[in-house]
């Protein structure tokens, strides 16, 4: 089921193939084609955006959030609930509908300004914001890395904040000594798992850009482009080819964050 499509896909990158008609080997004429292609660029240029500021400010999120239940909070069960919906909502199309209606022209964001006496303009319209309300609704999805950050933050031990809090540590240096090192591992679990999720986000901007990728590129997701190579101009040898490209890119980036993580990830024997 996964291992002859992947075998296919790697062949048909290097074809040219519109389903109707058998393929034609090209080489490597796909992967030479992306080099002068702007809509590739485009479609690579928000990617790293959207993953370089949607995954550190959803982990922070998450992270702050599991701080706040882990005092004992009363009805911890219900939170827990409450806060991990939007993970397994988020990615939806319901989610994506609703997040057009709440940031469209009419939507409630500007009802809500309008009140005040602003008006403000479609956020999905505009190249400057339509990618923005993409990472908060990312961001909003942080129910999944809380509630492991929560099961983190309840193996460490009591006694080692006590032993902080003698030493005269205060509630920062607690967290920056004592919580943070400590956590690192779930921290990097969380941030291997969370950055290959948003390399592979397609949903909510197909929904909310109605598969354009628009306005002006602004939300023109690199799965969005592998989508209309393959499903809409009927390329599928050039859209296996992009989708190769984003497997090694995802592998590459995974490796890095292994190897990086020497240096910061602190387990319990080391």
């Amino acid at each position: 089921m996964t291992a002859v499509p992947l075998l296919a896909s790697l062949y048909l990158a290097f074809t040219n193939y519109d389903i109707l008609n058998p393929p034609e080997w090209t080489g490597l004429e796909n992967f030479q084609r992306m080099i002068h292609d702007d809509q590739f660029w485009a479609s690579v240029r928000v990617t790293l955006i959207y993953v370089l500021v949607s995954v550190p400010l959803q982990l922070a999120f998450a992270l702050l959030l599991a701080l706040i239940l882990d005092r004992g909070l009363s009805g911890l069960a219900f939170y827990r609930s409450a806060f991990y919906l939007p993970s397994l909502l988020g990615s939806s199309v319901a989610i994506a509908i609703l997040w057009r209606e709440i940031f469209g022209d009419e939507g409630l964001i500007n009802k809500g300004l309008a009140l005040i006496g602003v008006h403000g303009e479609s956020w999905l319209q505009n190249p400057r914001t339509a990618l923005a309300t993409l990472i908060v609704l990312n961001v909003w999805t942080f129910g999944s890395p809380m509630v492991i950050f929560l099961a983190g933050l309840r193996q460490i031990p009591d006694e080692l904040y006590e032993a902080a809090r003698v030493d005269g540590a205060g509630v920062w240096r607690q967290f920056t000594h004592v919580t943070v090192p400590l956590l690192t591992p779930i921290i990097f679990f969380n941030l291997i798992l969370q950055t290959i999720g948003a390399f592979q986000t397609f949903t909510q901007a197909h929904i909310i850009s109605g598969g354009t990728g628009g306005p002006a590129n602004s939300t023109l997701f690199y799965t969005l482009y592998v989508y209309q190579q393959g499903f809409v101009a009927f390329d599928m040898g050039y859209a296996s080819a992009l989708a190769w490209v984003l497997m090694v890119a995802i592998a590459v980036v995974t490796a890095l964050h292994f190897l990086v993580s020497k240096y910061w990830v602190f387990y319990g024997d080391s």
